[in-house]
């Protein structure tokens, strides 16, 4: 393009985004995910949905695309259009640590996307076999420190969340403990509650049946502060400062999308969280609702990735 083409585009800015933000939304909105219909990431995008769809005058549908670790879904809206009608609603692992994992990503989540908002926290719990011999996080800490590579962890996969929790413990704690990968929770747990693998972590949504049946025992909470499913149960970066670990749920658009669709989507966003049976929903899936600003997401996601590449590299952890 010409020096002349590039001004006249340049020109052309400022008049192309009030007039695209007037006739938004002009279609169904989607949002999609990197998951299968089922998991708690899905279930608040359906109930966040139909609120969106009221405020905004058109239907707002969840796509769910699963696929490579969440690359299918983030490409899908990272390729589309600038316009607001696609948002892509990602993990800690989507938005964070493939950005780390996967050093030649076809997207880059800071280039390609525009922040919409950290949507919702979800804290991990630390579970054990009944059978170690550790009733405290303390004790699991000097009992790992005494067998230095005998206990091994559990993970739903390679690179997940649940598997980086266990190897910032192992660093923050200064143990030496043994990952095991798995083809997702179900048969992670298995193996704990068998004594193959003596701890792992895990939501608690998936983990609390088997609390609640005695086949595993919880030890902590990853989260910043007490869950109100379980009161009682300890913090675990009160016993080991520094070792904090939350799933959360945030929500980008396609970069180049105009600020007045972005802050438009933002409050519709924001306004499906302050919904009373939204709220309540999720706090049955231990969810904590956030809702944060656009630039307060931005700030939050480059300090993800920051702190869990310093994980990935210090574990020299590799997408398998």
């Amino acid at each position: 393009m010409t020096r002349r083409g590039l001004m006249g585009a340049a020109m052309a800015l400022p008049l192309a985004s009030p007039a695209l933000a007037q006739s938004f939304p002009s279609r169904p909105i989607r949002i999609v995910i990197g998951f299968p219909p089922g998991g708690g990431i899905d279930i608040l995008a359906r109930l966040m949905a139909p609120h969106m769809g009221a405020s905004l005058g058109q239907p707002v549908v969840v796509e769910n695309r699963p696929g490579a670790n969440g690359l299918v879904a983030t490409q899908a809206v990272a390729q589309g259009d600038a316009d607001g009608h696609a948002i892509f609603f990602g993990t800690t692992g989507n938005l964070a640590v493939n950005p780390v994992l996967y050093p030649t990503m076809p997207v880059d989540v800071l280039r390609d996307f525009a922040p919409l908002s950290h949507v919702a926290s979800l804290a991990f719990v630390m579970v054990v076999n009944p059978q170690v011999p550790a009733r405290t996080l303390a004790e699991f800490i000097a009992l790992a420190k005494s067998q230095p590579g005998k206990l091994n962890f559990a993970s739903s996969g390679n690179g997940g969340l649940p598997h980086l929790s266990g190897e910032l413990l192992n660093a923050a704690a200064g143990i030496q403990t043994v990952h095991v990968p798995y083809r997702g929770s179900a048969p992670a747990f298995t193996d704990v509650i068998a004594g193959q693998c003596q701890f792992m972590f895990d939501a608690l949504a998936i983990a609390q049946p088997h609390i609640e049946s005695g086949r595993v025992r919880a030890l902590a909470t990853t989260g910043p502060g007490k869950l109100a499913a379980l009161p009682d149960l300890p913090v675990a970066k009160d016993t080991v400062p520094g070792f904090e670990v939350t799933n959360w749920y945030g929500m980008s658009l396609r970069a180049g999308t105009p600020a007045a669709i972005i802050n438009r989507l933002h409050r519709d966003v924001a306004a499906a969280l302050a919904v009373p049976e939204v709220a309540r929903r999720a706090a049955d899936l231990g969810l904590d609702l956030v809702g944060s600003s656009p630039d307060a997401f931005a700030t939050f996601q480059r300090a993800e990735i920051d702190r869990w590449g310093i994980v990935v590299r210090r574990a020299n952890i590799t997408a398998s």
